[in-house]
């Protein structure tokens, strides 16, 4: 199916999604992860309206920014290696994967200005998954003030693909309210306002939790 079409569907069910928890739907960016798809599939993709792309490969990434280069805001949502930040930073408007120290302290020696981060938590607790524990969130928040480079705009997590709503809401919940104390502490380097949660099995009930940022492929630009 062409990417308008489905575009289109992903508005209607976000539409749905908002009004059953009195939200905007306007609130919500929709990122197209576009790693396992061609660059005109890409393009495609920004001539139907979309304007944030978010690639996990730093390859993928790579081959795409040089041929799109600012027709879109980039997204970085994958695990990034610290000796690959130089490549990153710069080009992309967000990174999503901000898990460790040593990954805020290349971003903040790298980045000639802030760069917008979001703090990936592993809140189902899943050993294949990265991402800071929710106990500890906030204590490596607070050790992010070091870095002037680094602006913490929200928090990432990856839920499990699991067809368990319960068990999915629990962990849309857990972020949200994780955000909702970080946020409340006012922070000036961690406005965290954010949530990127949500990807192409779940991100209806992410929305309905409070996701700010949702990441589809496969239902929007396919596989």
């Amino acid at each position: 199916m062409d990417v308008a079409t489905n575009l289109r569907h992903i508005k209607q069910n976000i539409e749905q999604a908002s009004k059953k928890s009195n939200r905007n739907p306007e609130e919500i960016t929709i990122i197209a992860v576009t790693k396992y798809v061609t660059i005109e599939r890409t393009e495609e993709a920004i001539e139907a309206g979309i304007s944030n792309l978010g690639e996990n490969r730093l390859d993928g990434f790579l081959e795409k920014h040089e041929y799109i280069q600012d027709k879109a805001s980039w997204h970085f949502i994958g695990t990034l290696q610290s000796r690959k930040v130089k490549e990153v930073v710069g080009k992309v408007d967000a990174i999503h994967s901000l898990d460790r120290f040593s990954l805020a302290k290349e971003i903040n020696k790298r980045a000639a200005e802030p760069v917008d981060c979001f703090v990936q938590v592993n809140v189902s607790g899943e050993d294949s998954k990265h991402g800071v524990s929710p106990n500890d969130t906030l204590s490596f928040i607070k050790e992010l003030e070091a870095f002037e480079n680094v602006r913490v705009v929200g928090l990432m997590t990856m839920a499990p693909h699991i067809k368990d709503e319960h068990r999915l809401r629990r962990i849309f919940k857990q972020l949200a309210s994780l955000r909702d104390d970080i946020k409340a502490k006012k922070l000036p380097y961690a406005p965290c306002d954010y949530l990127s949660m949500g990807m192409s099995n779940d991100y209806q009930l992410a929305v309905e939790e409070g996701a700010t940022h949702i990441r589809i492929g496969s239902n929007l630009v396919g596989s």
